[in-house]
Formats: structure tokens, sequence, C-alpha cells
């Protein structure tokens, strides 16, 4: 058994069993892919994947168990290197997030102006994707950091950490009618046709559940993923929108009014994450301090030997998060 056939068998399931893009993502062939995957199944005993003709259907019981531990033995074989590069050079090396379009828009920048100038020998990496991308994407190595605030049920096999916390704002064209409207409640906001973001990015759910908790029945007319889009819409005069208070900015956003609309709606926990085993370079440490400066290495730490996620979530709870 050798670990090329691991890494083939396991960049076959990721390209949906797909031997010819696993060759061009490898630069190798698609023959010599199909080879060792044999040669490998020959050596086991049994098939990883099931065929009809020449074509890979479907991955068997058998090649799902052995992909799970193939998938283990790979992230090891990544933390020798990265143990290895520690000690050969601790302030070099790359550094791969994956997150949604509001974190890298409107959280990230500062963040990573601080980073870069500090470790300017690092290559950083930005992945946007919905949350089940970003949790696919992390489980798998394919990156180290996963931020996110939706789905979390999704990040089991994930460790992740509270940042911070926010809430929403309410972007309306100025001298709309609800710039008039003090306070600010549900009941008017659903007279209005609303703009806001896809159903599991960005807190979506909260605002959901804020409304029917009311018994009210909102009238989404747009959603997009990205908050720039959203506010785009809202100028042209689709509708009333609904953003992270952080994505609003009074220069670039003229001719909108920010309605603060945190009394509404319950505030949402923004978390970082990695998946366990995953070894943290120092630089890597400094980064998750960076973005949440409560998440010092004693901490970080005793996230990762906590046994649960309610542990983990313990190690937290009597600590004050920050707001955007």
């Amino acid at each position: 058994m050798k670990l090329q056939q691991l890494r083939y068998i396991w960049e076959v399931a990721r390209h949906d069993l797909n031997v010819s893009a696993t060759a061009q993502a490898l630069y190798t062939s698609q023959p010599g892919i199909s080879k060792q995957i044999r040669m490998l199944e020959d050596e086991l005993g049994v098939e990883v994947f099931a065929r009809s003709g020449k074509h890979l259907t479907h991955i068997t019981p058998a090649g799902e168990a052995i992909l799970r531990i193939a998938g283990e033995i790979l992230q090891q074989t990544e933390s020798i290197k990265r143990v290895a590069q520690e000690f050969r050079d601790e302030t070099k090396g790359d550094l791969s997030i994956a997150t949604t379009h509001t974190q890298a828009r409107y959280a990230l920048p500062p963040v990573i102006q601080q980073f870069t100038r500090r470790f300017p020998d690092v290559s950083l990496h930005m992945n946007q994707g919905t949350p089940m991308q970003i949790a696919e994407m992390a489980a798998d190595g394919s990156v180290d950091f996963a931020i996110a605030t939706e789905a979390l049920e999704l990040f089991s096999d994930l460790v992740m950490m509270p940042c911070y916390r926010w809430n929403r704002t309410v972007v309306v064209p100025e001298g709309h009618p609800l710039t008039r409207v003090r306070p600010l409640t549900l009941a008017a906001l659903a007279e209005y046709p609303l703009v806001t973001y896809v159903f599991g990015f960005t807190g979506r759910s909260k605002l959901d559940d804020a409304f029917a908790k009311e018994g009210l029945e909102p009238r989404v007319v747009f959603t997009a993923a990205d908050a720039d889009v959203i506010k785009t819409y809202v100028k042209l005069g689709m509708g009333v929108g609904i953003v992270a208070h952080m994505a609003v900015d009074p220069v670039q956003d003229k001719g909108l009014v920010n309605l603060d609309a945190g009394h509404l709606f319950e505030p949402s926990t923004t978390r970082i994450g990695f998946r366990k085993g995953t070894f943290l370079r120092g630089f890597m440490y400094e980064f998750l301090q960076t973005f949440a400066p409560h998440l010092t290495r004693e901490r970080i730490d005793a996230a990762v030997q906590a046994g649960s996620r309610e542990e983990r979530e313990a190690l937290f709870a009597d600590l004050e998060l920050p707001s955007r």
C-alpha cells in the first residue's frame, strides 16, 4: 500500500468519481490513477469504487470506511510536513480560509492587513461559499480555517470557537416611510417587500425566527448571498433591505438610510474553527487571536482538548464577546 494510492482514491472521491478531473487536478494521467486504484483494491481484496464498464458509479460500503481512514492518514502527513516547516522556518507557509462574502468583505480586511504586515512570507488564500461548502472544505482539509455563522450542525467534525456577536440593520432609500417609524417594529417591516440574505447565509435563520414568533409572514421578494448586491437592489427600489450591521458603510452607501434593528432580532455569533487533529503552526495561532483577541493559545488548546461541543462552548460561556 502506497501513500500515493490513498491520495488517489481520496481525490477521486472529492472529484465526484471523475477520474479525468482528478488527473487534471493532480497533474498526472488518467490511466495511471486507474491502475494505482486497481492495484490498491487487489491488495486489499475489496473494491473501493463500484463500476459500470470503465466508469466509477459509486463508493462501496468498504470504500466509505477505507476513505475515512485514508483521509485521516493524509491529514496526518500534512501535519508532519507542517511540524517540519514550523521548525525549519516558523514565519513562512500558507494559510487558507473558507468563509462567506460578508465575512470576507467586511470583517476580515483589517485582520488580514494586520496579519500580512506581521507575516509577509505567509501566503493567504480566501475561499468563499455557502455554509455547506465551507464545512466541506474545512472537513476534507482543503482549507485550514472555516469562518461561519449559520448551520453549525454542519461543522460537527471541526473545533469551532466563538469570535464575536453581531446583529442586523435595515437599509432603505432616503425619504422612505420607515425612516419616520419610531420605534421600528417587525409589523412595520412586514408591510413592505423585503430584500435580504439567501436562507442559510449570514444569520438568516434568526431573521425568519423573529417574524415567526410574532405570527408575521415577511414578503421576501429578492435574496442574495452578497450584502452589496442586496443594497444595490434596495437602491433600485425593489424593497427594504435587511443586512448585517457590519455590511453598512456610510461613505459607500450614499442614498441609503441605516435603521438600527438590533432590538428586533436575536444577535448572531460568528465562529472560527479547524479540523480536529490539525497541527496549528505559530502563525495560525496568531491569525486566530488577531481575528478574535480572546482566542489565546491556552484557550485554543483547551478547545482542542474538549471532548464535546458542549464542553467547548462552556470554555467561552463566561466571556463577553465583542460586538460588530
